[in-house]
């Protein structure tokens, strides 16, 4: 069985006083050890740092990169670079980023083929609006961003869904837990389908509004293969209790 992953994406938070964050984590986890793989994606500015604070237990990644290895791209930053500063993953096509700056499911694709090929996790987002759930679109929306998201020659291993309802994200919502088993079970297959058997080795994460008071239920659920956390993540106590609450 594949261990939890549990995500914590800072966005646009962190400065160096918050590694201190990272180091308690890293100190608790090497105390005592969680049943879980957990990664925490903080601002390019601290990430050589927090690899430095993270130790063996505590994965550092990005929550973006540019799709090209180099070039006149002022302000951007490519896989390699990530990989050179430490990194081991990076989160492609937030649905911030998808709605933020216009990018598509081509320009995702793009960029987690890059991370792949810089030894990189890509982790891909995909996800619906209210609207699109409303109108029974859910599922079709979510199997077409995967079908265009996923670069064609990516190997399982080098890859991970993220699954989050743009309604939910910060909202303080969460999908009832036979709509989170649905997509989830949903995607999976799709993984299958264009996979093979290696389709089943692909983590599905389930983000938006996951907090330490229901990270244990959306952790028990059978489809979902751990959680991308976003504001709870910041906050060290209740980013170790979600870590913790993957425990079988």
């Amino acid at each position: 069985m594949r261990r939890p992953l549990i995500v914590g994406n800072w966005k646009m938070h962190g400065l160096t006083a918050q590694l201190a964050n990272i180091q308690a984590l890293a100190s608790a986890l090497k105390a005592h050890p969680a049943h879980a793989d957990v990664l925490v994606c903080p601002p390019f500015t601290l990430i050589e740092r927090a690899v430095r604070v993270a130790g063996d237990l505590v994965s550092i990644g990005a929550q973006n990169c540019h799709h090209e290895t180099s070039g006149a791209r002022t302000g951007e930053v490519s896989a390699q670079m990530l990989s050179d500063s430490g990194a081991t993953a990076v989160i492609v096509g937030h649905s911030e980023r998808r709605q933020q700056h216009g990018e598509t499911s081509a320009v995702v694709a793009a960029k987690a083929h890059a991370a792949a090929g810089a030894g990189l996790l890509a982790i891909v987002c995909i996800g619906e609006t209210q609207a699109q759930r409303a109108a029974g679109q859910a599922l079709s929306l979510c199997s077409e961003q995967l079908a265009q998201s996923l670069p064609e020659e990516i190997a399982a291993s080098a890859c991970a869904i993220g699954y989050e309802p743009l309604w939910a994200i910060g909202s303080g919502q969460v999908p009832t837990s036979d709509q989170i088993t649905e997509m989830h079970g949903h995607i999976r297959q799709c993984l299958v389908t264009r996979m093979g058997a290696g389709g089943h080795d692909v983590p599905v994460v389930y983000g938006g509004s996951v907090t330490s008071a229901n990270a244990r239920s959306l952790l028990a659920l059978s489809q979902v293969g751990g959680v991308l956390v976003g504001g709870a993540s910041l906050n060290p106590a209740e980013f170790e209790t979600i870590v913790r609450s993957a425990a079988p």
